[in-house]
């Protein structure tokens, strides 16, 4: 095989790599980037090590735009904790001054549960509301081995430079849609209106097929009659023309 051909092998190998180390990272993966609305808010944990497994996670909560409301899934296998903490200025979110605000998780495993070598786990928080749109969440972590080994993963990511060796799990918050996070009381509202409508024409259409199907039964009798009278008809002129 010509040099050439193991160097092109060799750099294609290199471009599939690539993205497979880039996921190894643990990262966050919002359902919702929209400011003044509420986001399901998974970090995907995958286990580096080839013998150890993933025992614990401790995720930072930002504190300089605090999310004033978190809650977490619960997962098999695992405890969770979350922190409240005093901020440091108190800052105001939908008209409220907030003096303390959630500014930590962490998930442990149970004895004999963890994230084995080769496996990844996803933890869960349902928090809001998320700040003004252009701000940027980061929520540094720190992911526990079952051998001791501690990772961290908060280096952020600078403009136009490569991606460091353990980035921080962040994302940026957009702009609203329009419809806010109260949208979908309206929806329900709507839908709610809607089927009680929806009830209503039913039974405005079982009448008018009640109806159809009565008077198409009664043609169809009026039909019958008339075969029959006709029958009889024709056998009484049966006799009267012998007879002539």
């Amino acid at each position: 095989m010509s040099p050439r051909i193991i160097g092109t092998g060799l750099l294609t190998a290199g471009l599939v790599l690539v993205p497979v180390a880039a996921q190894a990272h643990v990262r966050v993966i919002p359902e919702s980037t929209a400011a003044e609305g509420f986001s399901k808010l998974t970090f995907r944990v995958p286990t580096e090590s080839a013998t150890a497994s993933t025992v614990k996670l401790t995720v930072d909560l930002p504190t300089a735009t605090p999310l004033s409301f978190v809650s977490a899934q619960p997962v098999p296998g695992w405890t969770v904790k979350v922190t409240e903490s005093k901020l440091a200025t108190p800052v105001t979110v939908e008209g409220t001054t907030l003096t303390r605000a959630p500014s930590e998780v962490t998930w442990t495993a149970e004895k004999g549960q963890g994230v084995k070598p080769g496996e990844f786990q996803e933890f869960s928080l349902s928090a809001g509301p998320l700040p003004a749109a252009g701000t940027q969440l980061a929520f540094p972590a720190t992911q526990t081995y079952s051998d001791g080994t501690v990772a961290q993963w908060d280096q952020p990511q600078a403009d136009g430079a490569a991606e460091p060796e353990h980035p921080v799990p962040a994302f940026t918050v957009t702009a609203a849609s329009g419809d806010g996070h109260d949208a979908a009381a309206p929806a329900a509202g709507s839908s709610g209106s809607s089927g009680s409508s929806g009830s209503s024409d039913d039974g405005g259409d079982g009448l008018a097929v009640g109806l159809g199907a009565g008077g198409l039964a009664a043609g169809l009798f009026g039909l019958v009659l008339g075969v029959v009278a006709l029958r009889r008809s024709g056998r009484k002129a049966q006799p009267g023309s012998q007879e002539a």
